[in-house]
């Protein structure tokens, strides 16, 4: 690296081994972000998304703590700050755990928000502080379509990500100041095991007016674009990215 030349960003996606996880994790670095790829287990997907990017000439390394352990990401998180500031975070993990309510268990109600809303608190707030410091940030939340529209036996699932719109809304507020944006995605229905194993191909024909799954790709196109220098102006917003479904 010259004298001149700026270090990498570098960018922290969390569920970063899955099928969007990982679109977005190539995404952002093709565009330069020095890329931490998180699971929450099983750390060999995401060493081998880590593969794809350094093949690809980018940077990336490799990361595993559960999002809903407050003291595993505080550990996990320090131990990541050692090489300096994270400047972008993507909260992008979550689970489903589906069932109509008066069948839900308690244990189904409260995994799901404690991966998807207490997730995004202990990973993204001691990330503000140094983010700060350094005059620039960008933090995107992966939301879904269920969060505005509701569906039938995700009264969980729907509640975690659109808590995460208000708490969204709110942050940006408190860090606009500071260069730094936070913005949330809601993806409709995407391409991949999840979708693939929810929706037959006539269902998804009736349910999207685009007539077809979205990519992976098309969403991780959207995440890059908010993580940009160029979206700078574009804070505490809910964007949809969903076939015309809303």
């Amino acid at each position: 690296m010259s004298g001149t030349e700026k270090p990498a960003r570098r960018a922290l996606v969390t569920g970063g081994s899955g099928d969007l996880g990982s679109a977005i994790c190539l995404r952002l670095a093709a565009q330069g972000w020095r890329t931490i790829v998180h699971a929450n287990s099983g750390i060999e997907r995401a060493e081998a998304v880590v593969a794809q990017i350094r093949d690809a000439g980018g940077a990336a390394e490799a990361v595993a703590f559960d999002v809903a352990d407050g003291e595993a990401v505080r550990t996990a998180l320090a131990r990541l700050a050692e090489a300096g500031p994270i400047q972008c975070v993507v909260n992008n993990a979550g689970i489903h755990d589906d069932a109509p309510m008066a069948g839900m268990s308690d244990a189904q109600w409260r995994r799901v928000i404690d991966v998807t809303l207490h997730g995004f608190f202990h990973v993204t707030q001691p990330l503000l502080l140094p983010m700060a410091r350094t005059r620039f940030g960008r933090i995107v939340s992966v939301s879904s379509v269920a969060a505005v529209l509701g569906n039938r036996g995700q009264s969980n699932y729907a509640a975690a990500k659109a808590a995460l719109h208000g708490a969204s809304k709110s942050l940006a507020r408190e860090m606009a100041s500071r260069g730094i944006t936070v913005n949330v995605v809601a993806p409709g229905v995407i391409e991949g095991r999840m979708a693939d194993e929810t929706f037959p191909k006539e269902a998804i024909k009736q349910m999207v007016p685009a007539g077809r799954a979205g990519r992976t790709d098309e969403v991780a196109a959207l995440v890059g674009f908010l993580c940009s220098d160029e979206a700078g102006y574009i804070n505490g917003q809910v964007i949809g990215i969903n076939g015309g479904m809303v």
